[in-house]
């Protein structure tokens, strides 16, 4: 593989700004995106992200792929990537990627990114969770996925969401041995509280 590559994808879960802040905090690495965004998304972002169109989000990234788009580049396992975001990931969209259901380039890219045993992390946007939730989770994380709510580390002493959308969506992508530093990393970053309780 000549340049590194990450997959994004932003379903149509509420919760883009995570996949802004993961196009975002990539942008200055040497490592192509190649965002793809579901129709469900596109309603979203008009809801969630009224200061920003989808032409200036898919500016963010290298490339970008049409939901309907099966034949890019990305549906095909020959095309080398470290891997596939999905942020954030609707249910729909998991239970889609669960059962193998490429209907889509977004859902079809994550099938072939399983097939090829790259690393999948979806960033799950639901609460409460029913049963088959949580069975869609167990059957992607027994093909090798993983599962990764965006759950906010409240030990930050965070002072504004963006801080909580950064550190999880950093984590997120150290998963991927991607390193960002603006991820504060407990025992080094942060002073750990050593007084006994």
């Amino acid at each position: 593989m000549t340049a590194k590559r990450i997959i994004i994808g932003i379903s149509g879960a509420t919760g883009f700004a995570y996949g802004i802040k993961a196009l975002t905090l990539l942008k200055p690495l040497d490592i192509e995106t190649h965002l793809v965004i579901s129709k469900a998304a596109h309603m979203t972002c008009s809801y969630e992200v009224p200061n920003m169109n989808i032409k200036q989000i898919e500016a963010l990234a290298d490339k970008v792929y049409s939901i309907n788009n099966i034949g890019a580049a990305i549906a095909s396992g020959s095309y080398k990537t470290m891997g596939m975001l999905v942020a954030p990931c609707s249910m729909r969209s998991l239970s889609a990627i669960a059962n193998s259901l490429s209907d889509n380039l977004l859902t079809r890219a994550a099938d072939v990114v399983l097939k090829e045993r790259r690393r999948l992390v979806l960033m799950v946007r639901e609460a409460p969770l029913h049963l088959g939730h949580i069975k869609n989770m167990e059957a992607v994380t027994l093909m090798g996925g993983v599962i990764f709510p965006p759950v906010p580390a409240l030990y930050q002493r965070i002072d504004s969401i963006d801080d909580m959308i950064t550190h999880s969506v950093a984590r997120a992508l150290d998963l991927f041995d991607i390193d960002i530093s603006a991820l504060p990393r407990w025992g080094e970053d942060m002073h750990l509280n050593n007084t006994p309780s």
